[in-house]
């Protein structure tokens, strides 16, 4: 018979660090309380009933049969039509959080796009061509949608958890490239706020998936200490640097870029700066080759159309991934990477090695976001509504965002309460999803700051006569009331 107590009384976990992470997500639970405005107590309820229903969330109005929401559906739909979210305030409360590292305490982040599909709903506004991987032909689809990017905090090791940091729709008329830029500045400048990063430590990590411009973006946020590591197509042609001229040149006019390499063409391929190969766990061998100082040629078009004076040269290092197989022996293509970050001159051998390796590792660790959007999607029900408004999608986003949150926060307190089909699992390798079946036992120990509900209609009170000095309105015609004989001039009242 499983437990019934979020804490584990086997003393697995430390009673001090326990009562400390309680504490924390007990605070964390009335920060959350404070962000919401208009319409607060329902909005924390739903976000309790989010946490505590049984299995994944199929649809909106079921919630509000949860035990933990004390109030109707009615008010479930007014709370995310006419609520309030401070979406800024919870931002800060999410940076203040202890935060997951890797390679030795190092942050690194992941920002990605999520979709939130409409096709249906013709009269939406802000939908967007959202791209998805759909199966046959048809594998690459645009269905409209609404996109919403996340920045999330990586941790290492074969886990699912991430540490969301922040969310933004993206509209019709946004340049994605400058929204991703002040999304990033805005989370460093969190992050610095919160004391999580200081001067002298190793620039923050941020990796991507193909879709961005990460050449762009390093040139954007070239002000910033963050190392940008994205993936580039396999057709890119990218440019190494000029040499420097000897006294035998030619004169004229000095060249701007060296020799060309393709990346689909290997006999254009420089030596590599570094060659390494390493033993992965699911993929095989991985063999590594970085070319260092390499920039892509960039042309007074598309993004650079508005830049004034000449295109700047915005080098980098190009690594190439190659692995023996997929999980399930599926046939492998290389990946290309490119990172913002180029070795000084002086720099050993070894440690630009070390440093390739860190490039591709924390790609490789980037998917588990997707296991995030997943968890979202399948298990906490972010895209099961049908909400008309794209400002009650936000609400709804940043209330599914403090629930996984608090589920973070509770993942050194909860037992494992397994299906007899599954597993046991200590609890360190515990799932988000396992986490929330046992969130019901601990949610009575972090307190409830929202209020208990009002009747909506007053009750009957006492009825009219003498002694409560009420006149008799106009649904009391036709009733009989008898006064108290008492009182002088008392008679009976017939309609």
């Amino acid at each position: 018979m499983a437990a019934m107590d979020s804490l584990d009384p086997a003393g697995a976990v430390d009673q001090s660090s326990a009562a400390a992470g309680l504490t924390r997500l007990r605070e964390f639970r009335g920060e959350v309380y404070q962000c919401l405005g208009r319409r607060g107590d329902e909005l924390f309820e739903l976000t309790d009933a989010l946490l505590c229903a049984e299995g994944p969330v199929k649809s909106l109005v079921g919630l509000c049969l949860a035990p933990e929401h004390r109030r109707g559906h009615g008010a479930l739909y007014d709370a995310l039509n006419s609520g309030r979210v401070d979406a800024d305030r919870l931002r800060v409360a999410l940076a203040a959080l202890p935060l997951p590292r890797m390679f030795g305490g190092r942050i690194v982040l992941a920002v990605d796009v999520s979709p939130w599909l409409r096709p249906d709903a013709a009269t939406c506004p802000d939908r967007l061509f959202c791209h998805v991987y759909g199966r046959g032909r048809n594998a690459d689809q645009r269905i409209p949608g609404w996109p919403y990017q996340v920045v999330a905090a990586l941790e290492s090791g074969p886990t699912s958890w991430t540490a969301i940091l922040d969310a933004v729709r993206l509209g019709p008329a946004d340049d994605a490239t400058a929204v991703t830029a002040a999304q990033l500045r805005a989370v460093v400048g969190r992050l610095t706020g919160a004391g999580h990063w200081r001067p002298g430590d190793p620039a923050i990590m941020v990796v991507m998936d193909s879709g961005y411009d990460v050449a762009r973006l390093a040139f954007v946020l070239a002000d910033l200490p963050v190392h940008l590591v994205g993936r580039i197509r396999a057709d890119r042609v990218m440019l190494a640097a000029t040499p420097p001229r000897g006294h035998d040149s030619r004169g004229g006019r000095p060249r701007k870029h060296g020799a060309v390499m393709a990346l689909a063409d290997e006999a254009t391929w420089p030596v590599p700066t570094t060659q390494a190969s390493s033993p992965t766990a699911r993929y095989g061998t991985a063999q590594v080759c970085s070319w260092d100082r390499m920039h892509p040629r960039l042309a007074h078009r598309g993004p650079w159309a508005d830049h004034d004076g000449p295109l700047p040269i915005v080098e980098g290092t190009v690594i190439r991934l190659q692995v023996e197989h997929l999980p399930g022996q599926r046939e492998a293509k290389p990946v290309w990477l490119w990172s913002s970050v180029t070795g000084p001159d002086d720099v050993d051998i070894d440690d630009l090695v070390e440093e390739v390796a860190r490039c591709w590792q924390a790609y490789l660790r980037r998917f588990d976001l997707e296991h995030t959007f997943r968890l979202f999607k399948q298990t906490l029900g972010w895209t099961a509504p049908k909400i008309r408004s794209p400002e009650a999608g936000d609400r709804w986003t940043w209330l599914v965002i403090a629930a996984h949150t608090q589920l973070r926060l509770a993942r050194h307190l909860a037992v494992d309460l397994r299906r007899p089909w599954e597993k046991p699992l200590p609890p360190e390798r515990l799932t988000p999803a396992r986490v929330r079946r046992g969130f019901r036992h601990l949610r009575a120990k972090t307190g409830h700051p929202a209020s208990a509900p009002k009747p909506s209609r007053p009750g009957p009170g006492r009825p009219p006569g003498v002694k409560n000095r009420r006149q008799a309105t106009r649904h009391d015609v036709g009733k009989t009331v008898r006064r108290d004989t008492t009182s002088p001039g008392d008679h009976q009242i017939r309609g």
